[in-house]
């Protein structure tokens, strides 16, 4: 008979407030309900039919919109496995500037999906084997979907037709005109190796009033304000950009001076005028015809700054005053006074003109050009371009501007991929069919992995379809969409959210498609996400910094009473 050691329930390991969950009910499962709950809070959101999300955040702004990013990154998640799911849709983001949402819905369904597997006594060792298999094997299928590739050289036409479906995710209806305006300023700006694009150079300016018709691209910089002084215009001008304030320097120290009359105070005000004086002086002795200004401009020194015929221009944003001196090449000065020939920066032309009613101030650099700037020209290419939207509310405009964003990282991803794949999730019940079959000739446990990783890619066409028609006819169009992927030749079969010709396309015939680079990305990283929170057995929480908080006490607490 073997001696047994009775062991001790509560064995002291960590302070007092520590947290430790382990275990399938504790840590596995109540991790994959946090991320699936994320995951459904912006399926909703998914797709050209997808609903707007009203979110108010901790600084109390007001966010209506159906953009995934700007959801996520609003909401202050804490749960650290739907953090993972997050960070993962952050790198996509990063890399890619869109389908962040894929990233999100995919990794939430494959947890879902890993939930079933759990509950019928499969390990997460089992599972996460096959899903790693299944995403090598739809990564390899992916490559071979390619149908179409951005065109060379690159056209309005053709760019606008490449950027269409990732716009209409966002705006649908408005596709169109954004495209158009994207691709304009897109080829304003595009250097002559195109890989070399920079999204920087595709600036947006918001200004209320009027609608997207009205919109526009405008060559150069815009800044939505007039200049400060009478000089309005200026070419082939030097600049100096400051970024402490342009008037009399104040003292540290208080005190007090006795005047007993008018020449004395004329004495103490003229030596403060003939110091400021020279200083715009020896500014404009060295050349300077543009000032721009990060901070307050005093009413003394713009006198000084219009008799000297400098124009003045002042930027309040600090990152559009370090993106200004990018494109004038100029170094931003803390101190006021002659900028040297180094810290100097030069500007094409700077004007003043009138959009809808208000005046802003256009900032261009010409890349071979003239004075002026003549469109059909292809010397006049300018350094940056500015959308100009217009808009009837902030809301609406601001939507606008994250799908101009999304926009122009798509086209910086096609520009280095032009691959295209079918979109309409045709792409994704087609990997799920090849993925399906390859689950089927496998042994052993990993092939549940692979066939419910399958499965799980069928989430994309499905809830495209519950978006557009309601959830009854999301499985009906999935069902069809096999069908009709079953047949030879039927790859590029998606769902029509139109609901016309029982609510299935051919992507390719109707020039629907997505990034293969994109798709990529976030099928890689949904599993990279998904398989980590599967991995994961032991939840260790430590006690929170700090001391007790402090009850509020009613009333005064210095009351005698």
């Amino acid at each position: 008979m073997s001696l047994k050691v009775p062991k001790s329930n509560n064995l002291p390991i960590f302070k007092d407030g520590y947290k430790y969950l382990q275990g399938l009910d504790e840590a596995i499962l109540r991790n994959i309900e946090a991320v699936v709950e994320l995951s459904d809070l912006v399926r909703t959101s998914f797709g050209p039919n997808g609903r707007n999300k009203l979110i108010i955040n901790h600084l109390g702004k007001l966010f209506v919109t159906s953009d995934a990013a700007t959801i996520i990154r609003e909401i202050e998640v804490v749960h650290p496995a739907a953090k993972l799911l997050v960070m993962a849709s952050q790198a996509q983001e990063a890399e890619m500037g869109d389908s962040t949402n894929l990233v999100i819905i995919l990794g939430g369904e494959l947890l879902k999906k890993a939930e079933n597997l759990l509950i019928m006594g499969l390990k997460p060792t089992d599972i996460i084997p096959g899903y790693e298999l299944a995403c090598t094997k739809a990564l390899a299928e992916l490559e071979t979907l390619s149908t179409f590739s951005l065109p060379t050289p690159m056209t309005p036409s053709t760019l606008a037709a490449a950027l269409k479906p990732a716009l209409a995710s966002k705006q649908y209806g408005l596709e169109d005109p954004l495209a158009a305006l994207i691709a304009e300023a897109a080829l304003a700006v595009m250097p002559t190796n195109p890989r070399n694009f920079n999204v920087d150079n595709v600036r947006v300016v918001k200004i209320m009033g009027g609608s997207l018709a009205n919109s526009r691209v405008v060559q150069g910089m815009v800044f939505g304000r007039e200049p400060e002084g009478s000089v309005k215009h200026a070419k082939k001008a030097k600049v100096a950009v400051f970024t402490s304030a342009l008037d009399i320097a104040q003292t540290e120290t208080k005190g007090t001076v006795l005047i007993k009359n008018a020449e004395e105070m004329l004495n103490f005000t003229s030596g403060e005028e003939k110091h400021l004086e020279m200083i715009i002086s020896q500014i404009a002795a060295s050349g300077v015809s543009v000032v721009i200004g990060g901070s307050s401009m005093g009413d003394l020194a713009l006198h000084y700054l219009n008799r000297h015929n400098i124009a003045v221009l002042k930027v309040l944003s600090k990152f559009e005053l370090r993106r200004l001196c990018r494109v004038v090449n100029a170094t931003p000065l803390a101190r006021m006074g002659p900028p040297t020939p180094e810290e100097m920066g030069y500007v094409d032309v700077f004007e003043t003109i009138e959009i809808g009613g208000d005046r802003v101030t256009v900032l261009r650099q010409l890349v071979d050009g003239d004075d002026g700037f003549d469109p059909t020209s292809k010397g006049d290419r300018t350094k940056t371009a500015t959308i100009v939207l217009r808009g009837a509310t902030a809301n609406s405009l601001d939507d606008l501007e994250r799908a101009v964003d999304d926009g122009v990282n798509v086209l910086k991803g096609l520009i280095k991929d032009g691959r295209m794949v079918p979109g309409a999730g045709a792409v994704e019940i087609e990997l799920a069919r090849r993925v399906e079959n390859y689950g089927a000739g496998l042994k052993g446990l990993p092939q549940h992995g692979v066939r419910r990783f399958a499965s799980a890619l069928e989430c994309v066409p499905r809830i495209l379809a519950e978006n557009a028609m309601g959830g009854a006819e999301g499985n009906e169009v999935v069902s069809r969409l096999w069908a009709k992927h079953e047949a030879a030749g039927g790859e590029a079969w998606g769902v029509d959210v139109e609901n016309d010709n029982d609510g299935t396309l051919d992507a390719s015939t109707t020039k629907i498609y997505d990034s293969l680079a994109s798709k990529a990305w976030a099928i890689r990283l949904a599993t990279e996400a998904a398989v980590s929170v599967l991995s994961v057995d032991s939840i260790i929480m430590s006690k929170p910094a700090g001391g007790p908080k402090i009850p509020q006490q009613s009333g005064n607490w210095d009351n005698d009473d």
